[in-house]
């Protein structure tokens, strides 16, 4: 949906020379000239796209009180869920300081954004910016799927392997993404988890947490208004689209980063050398339009180039690079076969060959389904 108002022209982007795959990628000062004509923030379109997220978010949680049928109510819990994500998206964004050319807008509407995820804005700021973006895939700063060595996960007592057998079966992304990033780094973290402390940490943490508290009373307030069950109102209205949300999130943080085409790196010169704004990402790429209902956060490789390029600039951004990178870029044409067998190789990973794993330690080699040419 976001993808409809206001695309850029295409001869306001930037038409760079193709790079042929054999020569040094140009430093990121050059592709971020590139991608300077896409980078347009318009606060009206921002604006609007939160409205109208914000607007069908609450919608939704209205028809789960006012729908007669149960199976109708869960469906709205579900896309009630999907539109967290979009939310999401949205805060993501002006965590990011992109979505509109206001710093204090991009603030609030942030937190606006964040408060149906649940999601305190300075903790995801310092987590994801700082860390994500600043050390993407560099083992021992990144922690976003950071994968374990052979013997790493020898070490784990047997309950911890067991866990990240099911984060990493394909099946366990949401159970990954509420505990490893929201609940022990994001919703009041402990010491271990987050050293410094900061008095936003803890007011955007309270804030998650009140809004988390409003949104179970008003549900329950409307259960005791409409002689329905409130257990009912709260499981379909709140816990249903919650746990949507954290396999939503989680699903997209790993295919962001994880394919057998994508290594880790432990040595920081190594890390640097291997250009990792573009090496380490994927662009998946989805039938019926899906990437455009998701805000384009699939176009990922242009969002690591340059963080200031807006959610509605991105697929524009994309085709800048894709037409001037060919064969640099990954591309991945999503399919749950295509998934699975993703989760069925990278397991462990090997980084002194650079190679994934499975949980015995064996290779498990590269599938011939990923690193797809533009417009294949």
């Amino acid at each position: 949906m976001s993808d409809l108002p206001l695309e850029p022209p295409a001869q306001a982007a930037a038409s760079p020379p193709v790079i042929d795959p054999t020569q040094p990628l140009p430093p990121r000062k050059t592709l971020r000239a590139w991608l300077a004509p896409v980078v347009q923030r318009n606060t009206a379109l921002a604006l609007s796209l939160l409205v109208l997220d914000l607007a069908l978010f609450l919608g939704l949680l209205v028809t789960v009180v006012v729908a007669d049928a149960t199976l109708v109510k869960a469906l709205a819990g579900l896309v009630a869920g999907f539109m967290i994500g979009r939310l999401f998206i949205i805060g993501h964004d002006a965590c990011h300081q992109s979505f509109t050319p206001h710093r204090r807008l991009n603030r609030w509407i942030g937190r606006i954004a964040f408060l149906p995820s649940l999601t305190p804005y300075s903790l995801w700021d310092v987590g994801h910016n700082v860390v994500h973006h600043g050390f993407t895939n560099l083992k021992g700063r990144d922690f976003v799927w950071q994968p374990l060595t052979v013997d790493e996960f020898a070490r784990l007592s047997p309950t911890r392997r067991w866990l990240e057998r099911i984060y990493r079966s394909g099946w366990g992304p949401g159970l990954y993404y509420f505990i490893e990033m929201w609940w022990l780094r994001m919703f009041f973290p402990s010491r271990r988890q987050m050293p410094a402390r900061r008095g936003i940490f803890i007011a955007d943490s309270l804030l998650a947490l009140c809004a988390a508290l409003v949104w179970v009373a008003g549900l329950a307030a409307a259960a005791a208004a409409t002689g329905q069950s409130a257990l009912l109102l709260v499981t379909l209205g709140f816990v249903l689209p919650f746990v949507f949300w954290n396999f939503m999130i989680g699903f997209v943080v790993y295919v962001h980063h994880t394919h057998t085409a994508v290594q880790w790196h432990e040595d920081k010169a190594e890390w640097s050398a291997s250009d990792p704004f573009v090496s380490t990402t994927v662009h998946l790429s989805f039938p019926l339009r899906l990437g455009g209902w998701m805000h384009h956060i699939m176009e990922h490789t242009a969002h690591h180039v340059d963080m200031s390029i807006p959610l509605y600039r991105l697929k524009a951004a994309q085709g800048v690079l894709e037409r001037a990178l060919p064969g640099r870029i990954i591309i991945q044409r999503f399919s749950w076969r295509w998934y699975f067998d993703t989760a069925r190789r990278c397991k462990l990973y090997d980084l002194g060959q650079k190679k994934w794993l499975d949980f015995n330690g064996q290779a498990t080699g590269q599938t011939h389904l990923g690193r797809l040419q533009p417009g294949a």
